[in-house]
C-alpha cells in the first residue's frame, strides 16, 4: 500500500499520483471494476432475454451525520439506488458511483463508507462498475456527497407503475414507518434527544422480486424516502386518480418515533424511510403477497394499512381511531433537512 495520508488533501483531487492512489486503494481494490477504462463494457444474457427492458435511475446522497446507527452515507447510497430500481420490478445489475469529497476527510471514514458499500452490493446482487471522484476545498463541502447510477432489468411480463392502480386494491408496506429520519434527527444531537432506535436503511430488490412472484397483479410500488409514505401515496394516488384510505389503527409505528413526534410537532408520515416501500395489490393478491414478504427479514413487519377508493375529494385520507377522517396533504417545506 502506498496511501500513507490520514487526511484527503487537495492533492488527491489534482489528476496525480496522489489522485491515483487514492482511488486505487480506497476504492479500485474494494470495487474491483471490469477494467480501467473511462467506460464500463457491460453484458448480460437477461438483456437478450425476448420482452426484457432496462430501467435506468440516478440518484445523489447527503447526510448529516455521515454515519448513524444502521447505516452510513454508502449504505444510503446503494439500498437508495438498488431501491429505485427494485419498486419498478428491476433486477438491479450494474451501479456507478461519484464521490465528491471534502478536504480534510479522514481517508478511514472513506474506507468505512465504500466497504459499507461493497457488503450491501454483494446483497443486492449487483457490481459496482465505474466512478468518479472529486475533491472539494476545505468548508465548501459536508464530507462526502455520493451520487449513484443505477441499471436493472426488468423481465418479460413485468409491467407495474402508480397509473395502473385501481380502485380496491390493498396498500401494504414491509414494516414500521419513520425509524430513519427519527433515528437521524437523534444522531445529530441538535436537540439532546436520546432514543433507542436504528435506520431502517436495507436494500429491498429480493423482497419486490418474492412479492411479485407471490402476487403477480402487484400494480405499482415505491420506496418512502423523503417525504415519508404520506407524499409518496399522495404522488401515486394523483397519477392512478384515485383515494387512498388508511387506517390509523393499522399503521406501523414504533412508540419511540410517535413520541418524539409529538414532542417536535411532527407527523411520522412524513419522515423518511430508507428501507420501506409502499405497493398496491388486488385485494384477493394481498394474503400471498404478505406471506412472501413476511418470509424476508426486510419484511418481517409486512401489514395492510389501507385500500383504494373511487376518487373522491383528496388523494388520501385517514380513518382516525374515533372514527373520523382527515386529509393527509403532500408534505409542504422540509421537516428534516439532509436525512438521504
Amino acid at each position: 500500500m502506498t496511501l500513507r495520508d490520514i487526511h484527503v488533501t487537495m492533492a488527491h483531487g489534482g489528476g496525480g499520483k496522489a489522485m491515483r492512489d487514492l482511488i486505487d486503494e480506497v476504492f479500485t481494490a474494494v470495487f474491483q471494476p471490469p477494467g480501467s477504462e473511462d467506460q464500463a463494457r457491460l453484458t448480460n444474457d437477461a438483456l437478450s432475454e425476448p420482452g426484457a427492458r432496462l430501467a435506468f435511475t440516478t440518484d445523489s446522497f447527503v447526510v448529516t451525520p455521515l454515519e448513524f446507527p444502521g447505516g452510513d452515507i454508502g449504505k444510503l447510497a446503494i439500498c437508495g439506488t438498488v431501491n429505485d430500481l427494485a419498486v419498478g420490478g428491476a433486477r438491479p445489475l450494474w451501479l456507478s458511483a461519484a464521490f465528491v469529497i471534502e478536504e480534510g476527510c479522514e481517508i478511514a471514514l472513506l474506507r468505512r463508507i465504500v466497504a459499507t458499500m461493497a457488503e450491501e452490493a454483494a446483497k443486492a446482487g449487483l457490481r459496482i462498475v465505474t466512478g468518479d471522484t472529486k475533491v472539494v476545498e476545505r468548508g465548501k463541502g459536508d464530507g462526502v456527497f455520493i451520487t449513484t447510477a443505477g441499471i436493472g432489468v426488468i423481465p418479460p411480463g413485468i409491467d407495474i407503475g402508480a397509473a395502473k392502480i385501481r380502485p380496491g386494491d390493498a396498500v401494504i408496506v414491509n414494516g414500521v414507518l419513520g425509524d430513519h429520519g427519527a433515528t437521524i434527527l437523534a444522531a445529530r444531537g441538535d436537540l439532546a434527544l436520546s432514543a433507542d432506535l436504528v435506520s431502517d436503511c436495507a436494500g429491498l430488490g429480493h423482497l419486490m422480486q418474492a412479492a411479485l412472484a407471490a402476487a403477480p397483479g402487484i400494480s405499482a410500488a415505491r420506496d418512502c424516502t423523503r417525504g415519508g409514505l404520506a407524499s409518496a401515496l399522495n404522488e401515486m394516488a394523483a397519477e392512478a386518480n384515485v383515494t387512498v384510505e388508511l387506517e390509523e389503527a393499522r399503521l406501523p409505528l414504533r412508540p419511540e418515533v410517535v413520541g418524539m413526534c409529538e414532542i417536535l410537532g411532527l407527523d411520522p408520515l412524513y419522515l423518511a424511510n430508507e428501507g420501506r416501500l409502499v405497493l398496491f395489490c388486488p385485494a384477493d393478491q394481498a394474503d400471498a403477497a404478505l406471506a412472501a414478504m413476511r418470509a424476508l427479514p426486510e419484511g418481517a413487519g409486512a401489514t395492510i394499512i389501507g385500500h383504494t377508493l373511487e376518487r373522491c375529494g383528496a388523494p388520501v385520507t385517514l380513518r382516525t381511531a374515533f372514527g373520523g377522517a382527515r386529509i393527509v396533504d403532500m408534505l409542504i417545506g422540509e421537516q428534516l433537512p439532509r436525512i438521504c
